[in-house]
């Protein structure tokens, strides 16, 4: 029996998935989060043999917990659900590790597919994302932009501004000093041309770092 992990930030969701999607013969939920640092630090500890991952998460959003999955958890099958797609954030989950990518708007039997193959092993994209993803590669340039000029802490600190913390609170959060969060959110500001906490977060929001419920 294989171990799962839900990481979703709707609770609805989360209980959805765990009780109408997963085999509870073939699949044994040992983690739910709803939050991407708890359930990010929840994988690592437990090391779940697949994983059903939401992009837009508090904390640290699915792309970061990818690119950790990556490099400490190689041999973890990760799921992306998200309602979030275009073409350069499913290019760039792909780059960060993710296995295949179901969207939240295809019906419960997409879903149960792609934890069937992906969990075995295999690679499965929902038609929406199949569509962008050919996208994507017939047009590559489109991923050397938005996020990606950004560095990984840049992108950290980012969405928090855009989760409307303060500069205190993201040092806090992020085990760093006051004047070194200060800096960065100085240079993410720089790089995107952006000078203020509404514009950084309807670009948090554009390029899939929050839902706009956030």
């Amino acid at each position: 029996m294989k171990t799962v992990a839900i990481i979703e930030d709707q609770t609805a969701i989360r209980e959805m998935v765990s009780q109408a999607v997963i085999d509870k013969d073939a699949f044994e939920v040992i983690i739910e989060s709803g939050d991407g640092r708890t359930g990010c630090e929840a994988c690592l500890e437990q090391r779940p043999d697949f994983v059903i991952l939401d992009v837009m998460l508090p904390n640290l959003n699915g792309t970061e917990i990818l690119k950790v999955f990556r490099e400490k958890l190689p041999g973890t099958q990760i799921l992306i659900f998200s309602g979030y797609q275009s073409p350069s954030l499913v290019r760039e989950l792909l780059q960060a590790g993710a296995h295949g990518f179901v969207e939240k708007s295809a019906p419960l039997s997409e879903l149960r597919k792609g934890v069937e193959i992906v969990a075995s092993g295999g690679s499965y994209f929902g038609p929406e994302v199949a569509l962008l993803l050919r996208d994507a590669m017939a047009d590559p340039k489109s991923n050397d932009s938005g996020v990606n000029i950004l560095t990984k802490r840049e992108r950290e600190i980012l969405q928090l501004i855009a989760e409307s913390h303060s500069t205190r609170e993201i040092a806090k959060k992020l085990e760093i000093s006051v004047k070194t969060a200060e800096n960065h959110r100085t240079n993410l500001m720089r790089k995107l041309d952006l000078h203020n906490v509404a514009s950084l977060t309807r670009y948090a929001i554009n390029n899939g770092l929050i839902s706009i419920d956030a």
